[in-house]
């Protein structure tokens, strides 16, 4: 049976911006997850996209899966990323979709996204845009993008069902959501559910 204790929203997304604005200025910090390019390499992203993309995307990288070939990208789409980071999938989904293919990040933390900017503009990764936004409330029209790409991000909304039904929402009729996140198959004592410093 489902608990029905409820982390407070507030509180837990200062404390995943708090960590993220961390990875993003820090990345050589101690953090309780693997990060970099060794765990990129390890969870299937090829060392030639790697190469392709700016290190320092790739250094404060923390997803946990590598999800491309479900996304199946092609030539010319239009892909949404949900909490992009400091962009190394939004990279690695413009490589794929090509210059006549277009990339949205969107991420809620400012240092996150404005170092992924920083070195879209440094790469010349015209194709790449951030936008600073909440995954549950995307800013995008309804049918608007063939492809919904998220990284380890899903986990850390208090509000899992409104993500989902905002993917669904932007994607086009027949149109694909792509993700790797952490999940558990048991449920959760309320101790942990309810302690958003453990969530971020």
């Amino acid at each position: 049976m489902a608990s029905s204790a409820k982390v407070d929203r507030a509180e837990l997304e200062t404390k995943v911006q708090d960590m993220y604005r961390a990875v993003a200025l820090h990345p050589e910090g101690e953090f309780h997850f693997e990060m970099g390019r060794a765990l990129a390499e390890r969870l299937g992203y090829s060392p030639e996209d790697l190469d392709r993309i700016p290190p320092e995307a790739i250094e404060s990288f923390a997803g946990v899966g590598y999800y491309f070939h479900l996304a199946d990208l092609k030539e010319g789409e239009s892909v949404l990323d949900l909490g992009s980071g400091s962009g190394m999938d939004t990279f690695v989904a413009a490589l794929k979709v090509g210059p006549n293919g277009r990339v949205i990040g969107v991420d809620m933390t400012d240092e996150q996204r404005l170092k992924a900017e920083r070195l879209r503009d440094r790469s010349g990764m015209r194709n790449v845009t951030y936008v600073k936004a909440y995954i549950e409330s995307l800013p995008c029209a309804d049918t608007s993008v063939d492809a919904v790409i998220s990284n380890g991000v899903i986990n850390l909304s208090a509000d899992k069902p409104n993500v989902f039904q905002e993917a669904a929402r932007v994607l086009k009729p027949g149109g694909r959501l792509a993700l790797a996140d952490i999940v558990t198959e048991v449920q959760l004592p309320d101790g942990i559910v309810c302690n958003s410093t453990l969530w971020a």
